[in-house]
């Protein structure tokens, strides 16, 4: 069980020595630019409109309240770097997740010399693939949700419920990204589930580091396809599976 853990943990650092290598940089590289100006774009959106406010609201602080414009702006930069931690690995999954197939696709045939039959479809149907599977997995999660929640709220057993977020967390980050090298080879999302939970420890480690990384600035910028290409390379040496059609 600690061995497993352990290995599924290792696997996310293995996933980043993969990112440079011939072949699978440009599917780092254009997700990743498709964020970064993505969000670019969103703080500058809301830069401006947070200077017309300040713009309005200026003429009407008295002289010795001038100093609070310059604080609004700290607030608002804070603000603007919490947004960014939270919310760009959920955004950055649903942006990156027709590409991240062919990440997955592209590690696989570095380290097998074979790539699966699933990595060759075109991006739209990829897109509409990834749809499916994102609603999938957010229908899935809101069933556990509700209980957690419910968990959490009880006294006498809400002591238990930050083991059950971190277990909930770790194993959701197992499934998104063992998604892809399992998705490659036909796999739906309730075969993925029954596959990872034949290999419980496994994945929970690799699940758990992936959440620790998300938690780490600017690390979590790499996190997407770090994982992908960890998840990609734990299947192919840990998870032996069938073609699927």
């Amino acid at each position: 069980m600690i061995k497993d853990f352990s290995n599924g943990a290792g696997y996310l650092l293995k996933g980043f020595a993969l990112l440079n290598k011939p072949g699978i940089k440009r599917y780092v590289i254009i997700p990743l630019l498709i964020n970064i100006i993505l969000f670019t774009g969103l703080i500058w959106l809301l830069s401006d409109q947070f200077g017309v406010f300040i713009d309005w609201l200026t003429p009407s602080l008295p002289n010795w309240l001038s100093w609070l414009t310059w604080l609004l702006w700290v607030i608002f930069a804070l603000l603007a770097a919490l947004l960014i931690f939270f919310s760009f690995t959920v955004i950055a999954n649903l942006v990156g997740a027709p590409f991240n197939s062919y990440l997955a696709a592209a590690v696989e045939l570095h380290l097998t010399g074979q790539k699966p039959a699933g990595g060759d479809l075109s991006l739209p149907a990829e897109i509409v693939k990834s749809i499916k599977s994102e609603i999938s997995k957010i229908l899935y999660a809101l069933l556990w949700l509700i209980p957690l929640l419910i968990i959490t709220v009880i006294p006498g057993l809400n002591f238990i419920s930050p083991l059950l977020w971190a277990w909930f967390g770790a194993w959701m980050l197992a499934i998104e990204y063992g998604d892809y090298p399992l998705g490659n080879h036909g796999y739906g999302f309730a075969e993925i589930r029954a596959t990872l939970k034949q290999h419980r420890w496994l994945a929970l480690g690799f699940g758990g580091a992936a959440t620790l990384a998300t938690m780490i600035p600017l690390v979590n910028f790499f996190v997407m396809p770090m994982a992908v290409a960890g998840a990609t390379r734990m299947r192919v040496e840990q998870i032996k599976i069938s073609e699927h059609t």
